[in-house]
């Protein structure tokens, strides 16, 4: 059942991972990202790689997985924002 569990977890983990790729879309469309907050964003992507380090470390891929994927939609959320922070502002 735990494993069940740590599948169904990471599954889920790796959707949520990869729901800012939404803000990254309105992002694209809108040609802004004046409405979304980088520190929101920063205290994230700390504890995906607070995560990350604590799942690497007990070699655990139910957390290693949905953290690394959060980690990289979370860096690519950033770079984008801040693409269209230094072009409109």
């Amino acid at each position: 059942m735990s494993d069940t569990l740590a599948v169904i977890a990471a599954t889920w983990g790796v959707l949520m991972a990869a729901s800012p790729a939404l803000q990254i879309r309105r992002m694209l469309v809108t040609r802004s990202s004046s409405d979304l907050s980088l520190s929101y964003l920063l205290v994230l992507l700390v504890g995906f790689g607070i995560w990350l380090s604590y799942g690497l470390s007990i070699g655990n891929a139910a957390i290693v997985v949905p953290n690394s994927v959060a980690l990289a939609v979370g860096l690519a959320t950033i770079v984008v924002a801040l693409r269209f922070r230094s072009t409109t502002q």
